[in-house]
């Protein structure tokens, strides 16, 4: 039964090594479940209900991938995206958490047409490797910036930002554990430890701080430990619950709420769809999910044999409707987008090489999904910042050397591009900032020939958005 699902043989596995891989794999992304459900909450979702709609999302999109593609990826809501959608979508832009799902959903349907045409591959072959590099870059950015911003250590001043308070608690348990993340990745000598410098740098800190919100409260300090941004021990919670809480207000943009019966949702559309900022968030959800998932999917392949002597996934269309599954389903089950995870890489390197480790994932997720007080010491931003600070500094590292390569336009645009996403707290910023300054400069290079069509339309697409939002 399991090999004429999973070809364990023609792909060399054996039922040992995808138990492992699986096992690892969800290990080192599981600290998601409860990061996401924090980052969303900001955008005024339930964090209960974004907690088990993540957690069934990832489990789905895993069993389709395992058991569509046969590919050892394991998916969950991806870092970067879901900060886009707190930070930037519902706060500069100003939408709701219902319009930004529906933003979503439309990204979603979007995303899946483009990957069951040509188009997909058009397009991200269309855009200059060195800004591809720089567009990732700018993710991690964001990412790190969020994670920094989040726990105080960066903090506003009348300097813009500025150093935040280290005599608070919560800024010095942050910078214990992002500098721990930080020792564990450079311990190469141990290849696993160093793999799993993220999820166990979490596990340590989130230990450390309860240790120290008990100390305290033990030390009749309970009112300081309770605002001190610290986690409070799952039993010392009120907010967490076993099972299934919340769901119901976040999942098919909460029709189900009580709360939002008076909503006139086809106002609401007419409003959404009028707005030229919808169609500049939706543009930017697609671009960043292009080129985020393709990267990841071809970083973990090379790792179990999938990838072909032209540096091509071997069936490769349906891993990446897999992929895409997790952008369509995202938004109507309550999510930001699920997609794959580079992390699946720890469990190839450990052999797993078949759908069978993402299956494994998937249910482990699916269960997880049921057990908040395990994770509810990780949504405190002391805590997930080293998650966020470990995974954009992951990200910015991996990208910067293919963007170094590059000559002067691409680098300098790149740069650019970098800089403006995190400065301006958006993406879509970023990406029109560093598109159009690339154009501009190729052109006057003379070298006009050399920049694809594509790449002219998105320019154009941007500079029209930049000059409707001024009027």
């Amino acid at each position: 039964m399991l090999e004429k699902l999973f070809h364990f043989k023609e792909r060399g596995a054996s039922l040992k090594s995808e138990i492992i891989g699986g096992l690892v794999t969800f290990a080192s992304i599981v600290y998601i479940l409860p990061v996401n459900a924090a980052l969303l909450s900001k955008a005024g979702m339930d964090s209960g209900g974004v907690f088990f709609a993540t957690a069934l999302v990832s489990c789905l999109c895993c069993l389709i991938m395992g058991l569509l593609a046969n590919y050892p990826l394991a998916l969950s809501a991806g870092m970067g995206m879901n900060a886009y959608l707190s930070y930037t979508i519902c706060g500069t832009m100003g939408f709701t958490w219902v319009e930004a799902m529906i933003l979503l959903t439309v990204n979603g349907i979007l995303f899946m047409a483009f990957t069951l045409t040509p188009l997909r591959q058009v397009i991200v072959n269309s855009i200059p490797i060195g800004l591809r590099s720089a567009i990732s870059m700018g993710l991690g950015g964001f990412i790190l910036f969020v994670g920094l911003q989040g726990a105080g250590i960066i903090s506003d001043a009348s300097t813009l930002v500025t150093l935040g308070d280290f005599s608070s608690p919560s800024v010095l348990l942050a910078s214990f554990g992002i500098l721990l993340c930080l020792g564990l990745m450079a311990l190469k000598k141990v290849p696993l430890l160093s793999q799993l410098a993220i999820p166990l740098s979490l596990i340590v800190t989130a230990v450390v701080g309860v240790v120290a919100s008990l100390s305290l409260t033990a030390a009749g300090q309970g009112d300081f430990a309770a605002t001190s941004g610290l986690p409070l021990a799952p039993w010392a919670d009120p907010s967490v619950f076993w099972g299934v809480s919340g769901f119901d207000k976040v999942v098919f943009y909460g029709v189900f709420d009580p709360a939002n019966a008076g909503n006139d949702f086809g106002s609401m559309l007419g409003s959404l769809f009028s707005n030229p900022q919808t169609y500049v968030a939706i543009f930017t959800l697609i671009f960043v999910n292009l080129f985020d998932t393709t990267a990841t999917m071809l970083t973990a392949g090379k790792g179990c044999g999938l990838i072909n002597e032209r540096g091509e996934l071997k069936g490769g269309k349906r891993a990446m409707v897999s992929d895409a599954a997790g952008a369509l389903l995202c938004g109507p089950l309550g999510t930001s987008t699920v997609t794959s995870f580079a992390e699946s890489t720890i469990g190839i390197s450990l052999g797993a090489k078949t759908g069978m480790a993402a299956c494994i994932a998937g249910v482990l997720f699916l269960l997880s999904g049921l057990a908040f007080p395990i994770f509810s010491v990780f949504s405190y931003s002391s805590v997930n910042a080293v998650a966020l600070a470990g995974v954009g500094l992951v990200i910015i590292s991996g990208n910067l050397p293919t963007l170094a390569k590059e000559d002067n336009t691409t680098l300098v645009s790149g740069i650019l591009l970098f800089l403006t996403m995190v400065l301006t707290y958006s993406l879509s910023n970023g990406l029109a900032i560093g598109v159009l300054a690339y154009i501009v400069m190729r052109l006057f290079e003379g070298k006009w020939k050399e920049i694809s069509i594509p790449v002219y339309a998105i320019g154009a697409i941007f500079l029209a958005s930049f000059v409707i939002s001024s009027l």
